[in-house]
């Protein structure tokens, strides 16, 4: 931990002020603790994205991780859905989303808050892979990425997080609602809601790591491999299917292969790359 703090402090030297993309994730979360243990908590800032691919629980959750840390939050409202290329969904949706994201914090954050520098949660493991485009956002706006500089992979992360006493040491990945939808089938604020309404109906039955992916009419839920059984013997099964036809769907599919990071992207990366 302490080789870590030293190369973070020479990574940040000569910033004053730290804005840190923040989303209540581990990688965020970390980045932000050890900001605040090189920068002092008063120097560090929280920024986090609102918009309707954001689902109230992550919102509720991001709040309570800096609460902990003891570091300020402040909300910007992102407008990605009034852009026509992320609301068509292709491969480089992300990269549109997280433009956004930045545009933002530029227009409304650093000026306001005395800001010198921003920098976000991009670990070496994702740093490594095809299907971030969101990525080529953060270089366009010159946002650091600190925690793959440092080499820190994905394991790195969560062992640092744990010693740091994060409450999200442990936490399952999150992406935005948005990567459940297919790419070329349009991002609507009403998928997006029946998204959110399943899955937190998921959460509450006690599912922890999970993807509700929207089909039209079917959701195709995907769950590690280990709760599979339960998910499918009654009574859980009977609260499942109830809990996704809740949400607005038809139909409820679970999928055998299990979660599956990538899902969508990653093969059309490939195809593209081919």
């Amino acid at each position: 931990m302490e080789d870590v703090l030293a190369r973070l402090t020479t990574l940040l030297t000569g910033i004053d002020r730290l804005a840190v993309a923040f989303s209540g994730g581990v990688d965020s979360s970390l980045l932000l603790a050890l900001a605040a243990r090189v920068l002092g908590p008063s120097r560090v800032l929280a920024v986090l994205g609102v918009s309707p691919s954001l689902a109230a629980d992550e919102r509720a959750a991001a709040h309570a991780v800096a609460r902990h840390i003891g570091v300020p939050v402040v909300e910007v409202v992102t407008h990605e859905q009034d852009r026509d290329r992320y609301r068509a969904n292709g491969p480089d949706r992300c990269f549109h989303c997280k433009d956004e994201l930045f545009t933002r914090i530029s227009d409304e954050v650093v000026e306001a808050h005395r800001v010198d520098a921003v920098a976000y949660g991009e670990n070496a493991d994702d740093a490594r892979r095809p299907d971030r485009p969101g990525a080529q956002a953060a270089v366009a706006h010159r946002v650091l990425r600190p925690l793959a500089d440092l080499g820190l992979t994905k394991a790195d992360v969560r062992r640092l997080a744990s010693l740091c006493g994060l409450p999200c040491a442990d936490k399952p990945a999150a992406p935005c609602l948005a990567s459940r939808i297919p790419h070329f089938s349009d991002v609507t604020p009403e998928k997006l809601a029946q998204i959110e309404r399943a899955e937190a109906a998921l959460r509450r039955l006690g599912f922890t790591d999970f993807r509700v992916r929207h089909h039209g009419d079917v959701a195709r839920v995907e769950l590690p491999p280990a709760d599979l059984p339960r998910a499918v013997s009654p009574p859980l099964r009977e609260a499942v299917h109830a809990a996704v036809l809740a949400a607005g769907f038809r139909f409820a599919a679970l999928d055998l292969a299990g979660i599956q990071s990538g899902a969508f992207t990653l093969p059309l990366v490939g195809a593209l790359r081919a």
